[in-house]
């Protein structure tokens, strides 16, 4: 590598190494890493702002603004205490069992839409419902995280990741379904349990809360029942076309500011009330993430990585289907999955159509070593980037290793457990 990708590297790690310690904010960190890699010149302008490979994904910054805003509208209409009630009324009060719920609406609702607009939907309810159980959010928060990554891989839209697959391999909505979809649900029965090993057992039910819980009535909390089907009305359009993105070609973050837009002007909610939910701060984290990231493509050190790996198992299939497996759940645990997907995907593409046999093992791969291997850090997919941000704005924060120390259990135990399903469905 030059020395320029040599500083690049170095520059990102103390970032990195910043981030994870918390000893310096993680805006900061990102901004300060970002700020210096356009200061030496390792990216520029053009590609940190322009470049669809190296720069800021727009794409995933103005999908999270859209919803942001969406959600701020329905918040106005109680629609989160509604749910809050009726999800701890079903779970008759008792912790695990609401967690249960939760996150098993969170993966569904992850591969319909797609992983960070379920979080930004669930977070509120699940911030509710621990106020009237009396219980820490921060368990319910970390599970639903990890939950929206492991039933996002499920589907081409469920995690911003496949869509770049996708769109690189020519695959389409049905694929995921049959290839991905089977072992997600195998991996949402083993990650419940994991659920019980790392949280249930610390629960504790208060007979005193719950039937206090189970007398309320949830019709109550609608304040405006008119506001509430308008902004429905608007989501369920917008999850619509989320889903139809194959068909109709609208980017989901033109979608997102569509809806936003159209419920602002359509609604009595003043353009104050709408922002007032957007987390800034987790947005210009993002940006200054990509550029970091960015910085290492336009280096080359990310492609000299993969490419090293590539060589590394040329000609044997299985290797290369478990090396990228795993090299795929490591580096997505340290840099965002998203553009990691980005640069390793053109080199997927020529091994898929260079190789014999049943290539196409690979691309599932992929997508579930950088789906899953999310899981593993704080700043390893958007979803948990998100969480992080709505924890801290509602005074619960969630420490990089507070997460970590689950992510890691989760990303292990689940890639693991993929590792077989792809040899004896492909290669055995």
């Amino acid at each position: 590598m030059t020395a320029l990708a040599w500083v690049s590297v170095a520059v990102f790690l103390v970032a990195y190494a910043l981030i994870a310690s918390e000893k310096v904010h993680r805006v900061a960190a990102a901004l300060g890493g970002a700020g210096i890699m356009l200061l030496i010149h390792a990216t520029g302008a053009e590609a940190a702002f322009f470049s669809e490979h190296s720069g800021i994904d727009w794409n995933v910054i103005f999908l999270l603004l859209g919803m942001m805003i969406i959600v701020g509208v329905l918040k106005e209409t109680g629609v989160f205490e509604y749910l809050a009630i009726w999800a701890a009324k079903r779970a008759r009060g008792r912790p695990f069992r609401l967690m249960v719920l939760l996150v098993l609406i969170t993966a569904l609702a992850s591969a319909l839409l797609d992983n960070v607009t379920t979080v930004l939907l669930i977070a509120p309810v699940t911030f509710l419902v621990c106020e009237r159980l009396a219980v820490s959010a921060v368990p319910f928060l970390i599970a639903e995280a990890m939950a929206s990554n492991i039933g996002g891989a499920a589907t081409l839209v469920g995690d911003p990741p496949n869509i770049i697959i996708a769109s690189r391999g020519g695959l389409s909505f049905n694929d995921f379904l049959v290839h991905m979809a089977p072992m997600v649900v195998v991996l949402m029965a083993v990650f419940v349990g994991l659920c019980w090993l790392m949280f249930g057992r610390t629960f504790r039910h208060d007979p005193e809360r719950a039937a206090a819980v189970m007398a309320l009535d949830e019709n109550e909390a609608i304040g405006d029942r008119r506001l509430l089907w308008q902004s429905l009305t608007v989501l369920g359009l917008v999850m619509a076309a989320f889903v139809l993105h194959p068909v109709l070609h609208y980017e989901p973050s033109i979608v997102a500011l569509l809806g936003a837009g159209v419920l602002v002007a359509a609604t009595k909610i003043t353009t104050e009330q709408a922002i007032a939910e957007v987390e800034w701060p987790t947005l210009v984290f993002f940006a200054g993430l990509f550029v970091m990231v960015g910085a290492l493509v336009e280096t080359g050190v990310i492609a000299q990585l993969s490419e090293a790996a590539v060589d590394a198992t040329a000609g044997q299939l299985e290797l290369a289907t478990m090396g990228l497996l795993g090299a795929s759940a490591v580096l997505s645990a340290i840099v965002d999955n998203i553009p990691y997907v980005a640069t390793m995907s053109p080199i997927v593409a020529e091994l898929v159509q260079a190789g014999d046999g049943p290539t196409q093992v690979l691309w599932w791969a992929l997508a579930f070593g950088a789906d899953l291997g999310g899981n593993a850090t704080a700043v390893g997919a958007a979803a948990n980037v998100v969480v992080l941000g709505i924890a801290a704005r509602n005074g619960t924060p969630i420490s990089f290793w507070q997460f970590t120390k689950y992510g890691l259990i989760t990303a292990t135990v689940t890639v693991a457990l993929v590792a077989p399903y792809l040899w004896l469905r492909y290669l055995a």
